[in-house]
Parts: C-alpha cells; sequence; structure tokens
C-alpha cells in the first residue's frame, strides 16, 4: 500500500527519437546507435567515454567512476544499443552523460514511451522505485466496490483498480493535476475512509454514559464580576455552547477555538466552575510545565474570587507537596487541577473528576483524548487550541468533536501594526528599538536559526545578539532552543520584570510567553517563516493596552509565495483568515508551520485541491452508518477493506462485531 499511494508527481517523455545530428540539447532523446570504440581514462578523475554512432553523426556516452567491466558488457563494440537520457553538446560533441536507459533494439518499446517520476529519498534510484511500483501494481487484486455507484457515475470515476493504475501511468504532465478522474477518485477514497473513522469513534464516544453536569451558576457569577471587562459576544456564545453540552446526558467532547489573546481561558474556568457547582472536580492539562504555570497564575485569581481552591501539578513538585496535592484532590477538597501529563498518572486519584480540559498546544491524538476519561466516571473533555484551524481541516482533523470558535479580541486590545522592511536598512530598525527602550518597552527581536549553517546564509541568533550587544550591553538577553531550561527561564524571567529590555530569540519563544509590556517584535528574515509560525510570534506583543508594532524584516528578492505571506500579515491579524490564507499558499500537507501540529497527512488528497468532496464523504460516512451501524452488509464489508487501505482500521474495533 505504501508503493501503490506513492504517486508520481513529473513525467518524463522518452517518445522523442531523433538521429544523432538532429538531437537537440538540454532535451530527453531515445537514439539508436551502434558501439564502436571504449576510451577507459587515464586518471581517476577523468570520465569513462563510449563513442557510438549512427548514419548522421557521433554520440559519446559519458561515465564517471566506473569500476569493472560493467561497461563493456552492456556496451559490446560492434552491436547497435538504444540509448536515453539529457542530450548536451560539449565543444562541438554530442554527449549523454550517464544515460537512464541502455538495452538492445528489440527491449526499445519498454524505453521509448513516457516514464513517471516519484519522490525519491538518499539511498533510493528512480529505477528501483519503479521496479517496486510495477511489481506493487501487479499483485493488486480487483477488490469489492466501496462507492456509491450512482455518485461514482454522476463523477465519471473509474473503478478502484483503474484509478490506480491510471495515476501510476501518466502520459503528459496535465495528467499528474489533482483534478483528473482517477486522482479525484482516490482522494474521495481517502476522504471517505478519515471521516469514516472518525464517525465510528464518534459513536462510539457518544455510546459511552457520560452524565449532565448542571451548575446553578453562583460560583460563575463572582469569577465574573471579579473579572475587570466584559465578555465578548464570541466568549459569551462559546460559554453557553459549552454549558449546554455538559448539561446533556452524554459525553462531551469539544473543541474550543481561538486566535492568540482571544480570551479562551476565561471560557473554560467558566465551565470548570460549572463543574464545581455541580459537585464535581475540573482538571486542567497543558504540554509543558511553563504553560501549565501560565494557566495556574490565569486560572487562580478567577477561581479564587469564586472560592474554589485551585492547585499546580507537576514533575518538579517535591514529595511532600506532591503528597499534599494528590490528597486534596483525592479528598476533594481542591476543586481545580492545574498540570502536565502528571495529572494524569496512576498515583493521582480525583475524588469526583468531572470535566478535563486540554491546551492542545501540541495536539493530542484521537485515542489520548479518549484515555483521558478514564480518570472519572463519565467524564466531560474540552479541548483548547490557539491555533486558528481552516475549517476543511477542522472537519478531517476534528471530525470527532463539536466545535466552538472565539472569533473576537477581547475590549480595549489594540490592533498590531505590522510592517515590512527590507534587511537592507536594518540600521533604522535598530534605532528605532533604541527610542523604543528609551521610552520604557520591552522588544522582542526573532532570528530563525541558532548558528550559522553551510546551507544557509540567514543570521544567527547569537551572531544578531553580539551585534546588539555592542549597542545596548547589558540590556540585551539571549534565549535559543538548546539552552538549559534553567538559563532560558532566568533570562525570560529578567526580560519580563528585570533589566533585560530586549530580547534577541529563535522561535523558542513563539508560544507560552506573556510579558504585556512588549510592544515591539522585530523578525528577521521574516520570508523564511510560514505564515501561522510569524502569527504566533506576533501574538506575544499587542496584549497590553499601549499600541504595539511587528516589523517583518526581509530579503528581497522575494518569491510569490513569500510576497503574499507579508501581504497578508500586513493586512489582517485575524488568525482563522490567515489560517485558510496559509492553506490556500502551500496546501494542507504542512500548515502550520513546521508541522507542529499533528494534523492527519494525506497520502493521496489534498484539502486545498479537494475541499469541494470532503463535505461530501462526510455526508456519505453518516449515511452509511445510518443505513448499515455495524458494516454488515455488502457495501458495509467493502468499506471495511477502505478503512485498511488508509490504515484507519483501527476505528473497526469499535463495531460491535469486531
Amino acid at each position: 500500500m505504501d508503493l501503490l499511494w506513492l504517486l508520481p508527481t513529473g513525467v518524463i517523455d522518452r517518445s522523442h527519437a531523433p538521429s544523432v545530428r538532429e538531437a537537440e540539447d538540454g532535451r530527453v532523446a531515445t537514439l539508436t546507435v551502434r558501439v564502436e570504440d571504449h576510451r577507459p581514462p587515464r586518471s581517476q578523475r577523468a570520465p569513462y567515454r563510449v563513442m557510438c554512432m549512427d548514419d548522421t553523426g557521433v554520440l559519446e556516452l559519458v561515465f564517471f567512476n566506473v569500476k569493472g567491466d560493467h561497461l563493456t558488457r552492456l556496451l559490446p563494440v560492434g552491436e547497435w544499443r538504444v540509448v536515453s537520457g539529457k542530450v548536451s553538446h560539449y565543444q562541438g560533441r554530442v554527449q549523454i552523460q550517464h544515460p537512464d536507459h541502455v538495452v538492445p533494439p528489440e527491449q526499445r518499446g519498454e524505453v521509448q514511451g513516457v516514464e513517471p517520476v516519484y519522490p525519491l529519498t538518499a539511498g533510493l534510484v528512480l529505477k528501483v522505485v519503479r521496479k517496486a511500483i510495477r511489481a506493487a501494481l501487479s499483485r493488486t487484486p480487483d477488490l469489492p466496490e466501496w462507492l456509491d455507484p450512482a455518485h461514482r457515475e454522476r463523477e465519471g470515476w473509474p473503478v478502484w483498480r483503474d484509478a490506480v493504475e491510471a495515476s501510476h501511468a501518466p502520459q503528459r504532465e496535465a495528467d499528474l493535476q489533482p483534478d483528473t478522474p482517477a486522482r479525484r477518485r482516490l482522494a474521495y477514497d481517502e476522504f471517505l475512509a478519515n471521516q469514516l473513522a472518525l464517525a465510528l469513534v464518534r459513536r462510539q464516544q457518544t455510546r459511552l454514559k457520560g452524565r449532565a453536569i448542571q451548575g446553578d451558576g453562583h460560583l460563575r457569577a463572582k469569577a465574573l464580576a471579579a473579572l475587570p471587562f466584559e465578555l465578548t459576544g464570541s466568549q459569551r456564545e462559546a460559554v453557553h455552547e459549552v454549558l449546554a453540552d455538559m448539561a446533556a446526558p452524554h459525553r462531551m467532547l469539544r473543541l474550543l477555538q481561538g486566535d492568540v489573546g482571544s480570551g479562551k481561558t476565561v471560557v473554560a474556568v467558566q465551565a470548570m466552575l460549572a463543574a464545581v457547582e455541580a459537585g464535581c472536580q475540573a482538571a486542567v492539562m497543558a504540554p509543558t510545565e511553563v504553560l501549565a504555570r501560565q494557566h495556574f497564575a490565569t486560572i487562580q485569581p478567577m477561581a479564587e474570587a469564586a472560592g474554589v481552591e485551585t492547585l499546580l501539578l507537576t514533575g518538579k513538585d517535591t514529595r511532600a507537596a506532591r503528597q499534599q496535592a494528590v490528597e486534596k484532590l483525592r479528598t476533594g477538597a481542591a476543586g481545580i487541577a492545574v498540570g502536565t501529563h502528571a495529572l494524569f498518572q496512576q498515583s493521582v486519584e480525583f475524588h469526583d473528576l468531572g470535566l478535563a480540559v486540554i491546551d492542545e498546544q501540541h495536539r493530542f491524538g484521537v485515542h489520548q483524548r479518549m484515555s483521558l476519561q478514564a480518570k472519572g466516571k463519565g467524564v466531560d473533555v474540552l479541548v483548547m487550541t490557539a491555533t486558528p484551524i481552516p475549517r476543511t481541516l477542522l472537519l478531517t482533523s476534528y471530525g470527532d468533536m463539536e466545535a466552538s470558535r472565539i472569533t473576537e479580541k477581547p475590549a480595549g486590545r489594540q490592533p498590531v501594526d505590522t510592517r515590512t522592511v527590507s534587511l537592507d536598512r536594518i540600521s533604522e530598525v535598530v534605532d528605532g528599538v533604541a527610542r523604543a527602550m528609551d521610552q520604557g518597552s520591552k522588544v522582542f527581536w526573532v532570528c530563525p536559526l541558532v548558528e550559522e549553517s553551510e546551507q544557509t546564509d540567514v543570521s544567527a541568533a547569537e551572531e544578531r545578539y553580539a551585534v546588539l550587544k555592542e549597542r545596548f550591553g547589558g540590556r540585551v538577553g539571549l534565549v535559543h532552543g538548546r539552552m538549559k531550561s534553567a538559563e532560558k527561564e532566568r533570562v525570560m524571567a529578567a526580560f519580563r520584570d528585570g533589566d533585560v529590555d530586549l530580547l534577541v530569540a529563535t522561535t523558542v519563544i513563539e508560544v507560552g510567553v506573556d510579558v504585556p509590556a512588549a510592544t515591539l517584535m522585530v523578525i528577521e528574515h521574516a520570508e523564511r517563516f510560514g505564515l501561522a509560525q510569524l502569527h504566533q510570534l506576533r501574538g506575544r506583543i499587542g496584549r497590553g493596552s499601549a499600541r504595539s508594532t511587528c516589523v517583518l524584516l526581509y530579503q528581497g528578492p522575494l518569491g510569490e509565495t513569500a510576497r503574499g505571506r507579508l501581504r497578508i500579515m500586513r493586512e489582517t491579524d485575524d488568525g482563522f483568515q490567515i489560517a485558510e490564507e496559509d492553506m490556500r499558499l502551500r496546501g494542507a500537507g504542512e500548515v502550520l508551520g513546521t508541522r507542529q501540529s499533528g494534523f492527519p497527512e494525506f497520502r493521496v488528497a489534498d484539502p486545498g485541491a479537494h475541499e469541494d468532496l470532503l463535505a461530501v464523504a462526510r455526508d456519505d460516512s453518516q449515511l452509511v452508518l445510518h443505513r448499515d451501524p455495524e458494516l454488515q452488509g455488502e457495501r458495509g464489508q467493502a468499506l471495511r477493506v477502505l478503512l485498511y487501505l488508509f490504515e484507519r482500521d483501527v476505528a473497526v474495533r469499535y463495531l460491535r462485531s469486531g
């Protein structure tokens, strides 16, 4: 299956068969020639040459690093051979360096056609991959049809096996496009497998006995009264949706998405207090200790205003402190717990866990989401994500969940003024940084790499730090991913509360850093960052009431994609709009920076190009399970095979018949 889903990305047309004299420079040609002479090299560095000819001229075949008698056997003197490769003209001679194919004339048909080009990795050559894929295709059986016949006919799609074979036999560049009938058919198959698997998981979820968790609102009212601001319209809407879901008798599994700084935590606290009102406990799980501490610092004052004890549990607690915290959770003295994965270790027992809130900074999968519910009876789960997700990806990745969106920024937040400046004007930017620091502002300066490498000319954080330190002295700090966490925390604390006013950093500051006094950010070589990464970085400023500025320093000339990215950053700070644009600019495969997300990687489907198929696949999967809940019918059995083909067969465990 791995071979069948490795689809070609290009074609080589070997049908062009000129004479030697007509062979064009730079074009792939298939020539029929007689071998005249072998000329081994006189030194190790010189090439091995084989002289061949036809009636119109001489063709020189050039080889490097030749060992043994391989070439004399491949190209015997006096014999005719069909040779295919890229032609070049060198000092008046017609040459092919390392021809792709050399075969006797009777095998011409195997060479003189159109060849697919596949993605390769170190140590793999095209010939080996093609041979393996041909073998895989020859073993591929005819499978029963899992698509609705009327739908397949309407779309004009081939049967599955024909679609696979057509995808591996492109005759021209146009056959590689995602809109060919064969590729659309396979993309739909993959979406259908994905949606069916998510629907099975979701159905299993709703079958699990839940409980209605409904508070009377007295704790929530106290927490809201203590806030120095009113909730936005979309925060109120999200609170309403979450509370309604918790009050229903089934288990809640809901995604709360909101942009950086949109106030997701306030919504989560309202849900947690509702659980405490109903006599349950709530827990918040963050992926790192830094984020857990940050959540605790935000949640604790709100919970305290409502008179609810909140505790923090991490892997670094002393034994005595940990035992005390665990005891409070076991007896129910603490209503809310905040922590890392340490919260869900076997030794931690809850008196009555009703709600688990997961900060999905690095995306837990479906199965981790479900395993958390083992800590209590019918635990409701609320997943928070700060990464705005395009609607298409929301369907594909979180199809097992309901979703609430917070689309507004809290009142008083000022939009960040974003400007693009060429690196040629860096001295002006440094002067601007000096002015901002003199006015009491804190400044971020973000660099893409830790140190120079041979492959890139990006100025490294350490080098930039040295340059800025010459001008600003001890007011400059440096953090990057290779520093020990204690050192990193010391520098961050000095930046947040101390005498470091300018922080030079790599993208380690992308998440979990809250410095309200920071009003200026400079992102060096902004053209090298992904859109979502730029957006996450920019979210580190503009957290206070002062106006903030983000300067995107770029190295020209810019390519079309980079120019598009910087334009969007200037035009909007709406994370959802940016996420949609990110997907449009570079496809769904690598949305959200350097794949920090755990979105499903599709083998054939492209959510950007095949977006129209996704909603249909979702509806189709729901219809299938409505008609044949256990996939026992003829189409149901075929769909089980489809789940296996795309490695979604783990979902079959949720069928009663196994």
